[in-house]
């Protein structure tokens, strides 16, 4: 093992640190994301071929370079270049989502959903609120629809504190949501784009269990929540005329339809095309943009820069798409170097059965995801095993994953904006709402579990028995060839 290759793998823990602990260290994580990826891969290149530990692609290097010469230039314009094309669907994906969200929601398309709402019953608002993010997640995305319930709650109710409960009830319905569609969270999209997951496959095997884990506190929170909550006093009519907006309630309602239906029509896409969900997530952002310059054409009159798709563009968090290109580039050395390979041997030493062991793997992987980012942590069990699609190790681990981090205020996208939003005290969370997303984060597992255990064992079975008639038959054929040949 040579120094760079320790090396790199400590440069990566303290960038992660530095990732983690950004609100202390008053560094934006894009920022440290970004030079943690350039940075282990430039200490690959100057570490040379002792960098490299991954026996698999260095075998993979000699079959088309039998002389060995070239290995780094060939890891420079080969794996560099294949990573970098399985990022960029990634990205690409999430910037035509985030700009198909923020189209809907300029035009004013979720108030046709928030507008509806009118109990100040704490209970039923909680169960209200929860469930509608809950869902909503599951089509736009977690961490949208934590900015757009927020904004809901802030408009109906006045208390702050009182806020901090139910924001944080959105996180874990947000995050639970989003870990059973294949859009609703970046884990799923990874996992989906990697060809790892189908959309029917996740939706069927992980539904059941996103839905008890949030399920579970909010049955637990029903018993504590008593009497009504107070709406502010300023609060806006939920029927907002048209003289009051610049949209009107036919723009909003057509919108908020072509909006979610460019969504949902992007698991169809890849179905019926077999091509890459990103090309129907463009797809469907480029037919919403001929929409919105048909509208534009109708009114004249209105301030129509403010519904361009060009100025909506600039409205995009670009820093966190950049934070994915850093961390997924610095992941992407770990596994060409062979540091994930190692990894998957120690948890591999587990000394359980599968599917035992793999349930465990990843059950530690949802609870270390509400200490550090779910993205590295996917893309890292991702570049460790090799699983078939729709292995149930994969589905187990969209779960785990995308509901583990709602343990901590900043285990998740989703939680970080609702901490920016009604600046949720890190503490607060910790007493108040971390035992509860533990406990449902452990019901949920438990009903992943006994939803697919037994079929998961049949499987293994039949598995089990086709390869001992396999080595069955193969002896019997080495016996007859032995025969045969002791004859001769």
């Amino acid at each position: 093992m040579s120094v760079i290759f320790i090396v790199i793998l400590v440069v990566f823990i303290v960038g992660y640190a530095c990732i983690a602990l950004e609100h202390p260290l008053k560094i934006n994580k894009t920022a440290s994301a970004l030079l943690l990826g350039v940075s282990l891969w430039t200490l690959l290149v100057i570490g040379g071929e002792s960098s490299i530990m991954n026996i698999d692609l260095k075998d993979l290097f000699l079959r088309d370079h039998p002389d060995g010469v070239g290995f780094i230039d060939w890891i420079i314009h080969h794996e560099l270049i294949a990573h970098l094309g399985e990022i960029a669907e990634i990205l690409f994906f999430l910037l035509g989502a985030m700009t198909i969200v923020e189209l809907v929601d300029t035009y004013g398309g979720f108030r046709i959903i928030t507008d509806k709402i009118r109990t100040t019953s704490r209970v039923k608002f909680m169960w209200i609120l929860v469930l509608l993010t809950f869902f909503m997640s599951a089509v736009l995305d977690n961490l949208t629809s934590t900015i757009v319930m927020i904004t809901l709650l802030r408009k109906l109710m006045a208390n702050r504190r009182e806020r901090w409960l139910f924001a944080s009830l959105i996180v874990l319905a947000a995050n639970a949501g989003g870990a059973w569609s294949p859009i609703g969270d970046v884990t799923t999209i990874m996992l989906w784009v990697g060809g790892k997951v189908s959309a029917v496959n996740i939706i069927a095997k992980t539904f059941l269990a996103s839905m008890v884990s949030i399920v579970v506190p909010l049955v637990i929170l029903s018993f504590k929540l008593k009497g009504n909550f107070t709406r502010p006093r300023n609060l806006e009519s939920a029927g907002d005329t048209e003289s009051t907006s610049p949209t009107s309630n036919r723009e909003r309602m057509l919108i908020l339809i072509a909006g979610v239906t460019a969504l949902l029509c992007v698991p169809v896409f890849k179905t019926l095309t077999h091509l890459p969900p990103y090309l129907g997530m463009l797809g469907g952002l480029g037919a919403l943009w001929v929409l919105t310059e048909l509208l534009k054409m109708r009114h004249p009159q209105r301030d129509n820069n403010r519904y361009s798709i060009t100025t909506i563009l600039t409205k995009i968090d670009t820093p966190s798409i950049l934070f994915f290109l850093g961390i997924l580039l610095a992941v992407a050395v770990l596994q060409v170097c062979g540091h994930l390979t190692l990894l998957s041997a120690s948890l591999d030493g587990i000394a359980l059965a599968e599917p035992e062991k793999y349930f465990a793997i990843n059950y530690i992987i949802g609870v270390f995801s509400a200490i550090v980012d779910n993205v590295p942590l996917v893309a890292g069990a991702m570049g460790m095993y090799d699983f078939g699609m729709d292995h149930y190790f994969w589905e187990f681990l969209a779960y785990c994953a995308g509901t583990g981090g709602s343990m901590l205020i900043i285990g998740s996208a989703a939680g970080v904006a609702a901490m920016g939003l009604e600046k949720i005290d890190f503490i607060w969370y910790f007493k108040k709402i971390t035992l509860l997303a533990f406990i449902g984060y452990t019901a949920g597992a438990l009903t992943f579990v006994a939803q697919n255990y037994s079929l998961i064992k049949r499987d293994l079975s039949e598995l089990n028995a086709e390869k001992i008639k396999h080595t069955e038959y193969v002896q019997e054929q080495l016996e007859e060839v032995q025969g045969t040949i002791n004859i001769c």
